[in-house]
């Protein structure tokens, strides 16, 4: 789950990481006496969307008065903001964080990550910061510092010590540095994140180190511990399928083709995706039913799928085990017949009642496709829509 800057900032306080001050504006109304409170000169006017790039796409604004950053609230909120991480089609701004101005000396990148080729959390910091990591990683990679940590030991002062030092800090602000990065491993850790990324991290004129930009993902399957920071998920952040789908227990990713793909598995959906992309075809999408599918979450699955208009045709893929194989074709059965779907579908089932789920198919009286294996279900798909 992604969340706002502010509310990684708020997590972040609550560990004692320390963080710039700033208010939460939701009209541009407020946002004068949000200047006021914060009491500096400069204050910093920052759209939030579930998004990185937000200041090349102006939703970052340095207002030096209130009555500027009444302005800048007023143009930002309201506007559909595209990053590079957006996409073409950008997001709609509904709020905005004033921060306090900064007197920003030195400008740093921190990240903390799970590392998947390790199994290991690893941190990465960078005297680059502001910069996007991706572009320093491929330009400069030897800028990036990476500390892979273990488990049982965590980050003792040690660790955080020797990323301060290949940062070139020194005297106050490596000091205050290494409470820093121990702090900022302990809310990785306790608060379930599988990423936050700090860019930039500034050391101020008067070495004061702050996290002055802050980007949380929180791990889904986790958030049964924290019923307060479930409470961050923003719907308006989300695609409306992927959330619709989050209601039946299904797990919906949209992508830029027209064959829909049901099945049950991330590794199967994996699997399913190259395949029709190594026949020459483009999936829509990614739909994961899971191993306890019934009939009703199949067919609320055709409902989300044919809700993309893209969608041409519709290849099912499942492996029969908890979810058998006459189970998913009755269900596939009726919501056909429910949705009326006008579309071809093409079925390939292995596993547990496989014989009896083809029988179910073939005296239903629609024209499913049966396919004989990944490959040749692949193909048919494929040509239906040709």
């Amino acid at each position: 789950m992604k969340i706002h800057e502010y509310q990684a900032k708020e997590i972040l306080a609550k560990y004692n990481v320390p963080v710039p001050n700033g208010v939460l504006v939701n009209d541009p109304s407020e946002a004068q006496d949000a200047a006021k409170k914060l009491g500096t000169p400069v204050v910093v006017v920052k759209a939030q969307i579930h998004a990185g790039g937000r200041g090349k796409g102006g939703g970052v604004k340095l207002a030096k008065s209130p009555e500027e950053a009444e302005k800048y609230t007023n143009d930002i909120i309201g506007m559909t903001l595209v990053t590079p991480q957006t996409g073409p089609e950008g997001r709609l701004v509904k709020k905005v964080l004033i921060e306090e101005g900064m007197d920003i000396a030195k400008e740093l990148y921190l990240g903390i990550l799970v590392d998947r080729q390790t199994s290991r959390v690893l941190i990465m910091a960078s005297e680059a910061g502001g910069m996007e990591i991706e572009e320093v990683a491929a330009d400069t990679p030897e800028k990036i510092i990476k500390e892979v940590v273990d488990p049982i030991i965590g980050v003792k002062p040690y660790l955080a010590r020797k990323i301060a030092f290949a940062l070139n800090l020194e005297g106050d602000a490596l000091k205050k540095m290494v409470p820093f990065i121990i702090n900022l491993y302990n809310s990785f850790i306790k608060e379930d994140c599988d990423m936050l990324e700090i860019n930039p991290l500034v050391i101020t004129g008067d070495n004061r180190v702050l996290a002055l930009d802050a980007k949380v993902s929180i791990d889904d399957n986790a958030l049964y511990r924290h019923k307060d920071t479930a409470a961050y998920r923003d719907l308006d952040e989300e695609a409306p399928l992927e959330v619709e789908a989050s209601k039946f227990h299904l797990n919906y990713i949209k992508l830029d083709g027209n064959i829909a793909c049901m099945v049950n598995g991330a590794g199967l959906a994996m699997a399913t995706m190259d395949i029709i992309k190594h026949t020459g075809g483009e999936p829509a999408n990614f739909l994961d039913v899971g191993g306890g599918a019934n009939e009703e979450m199949i067919e609320n699955g055709f409902r989300i799928l044919l809700s993309d208009e893209n969608v041409k045709a519709i290849f099912i893929n499942i492996f029969g085990g908890i979810l058998r194989c006459d189970i998913l074709a009755r269900g596939v059965v009726a919501a056909a017949k429910t949705l009326d779907v006008k579309v071809p579908i093409v079925v390939r089932m292995e596993g547990t009642n496989m014989e009896e789920g083809h029988q179910i198919l073939n005296e239903s009286g629609m024209n499913f496709e049966i396919g004989n294996g990944m490959k040749d279900a692949a193909r048919k798909v494929v040509k239906a829509i040709q």
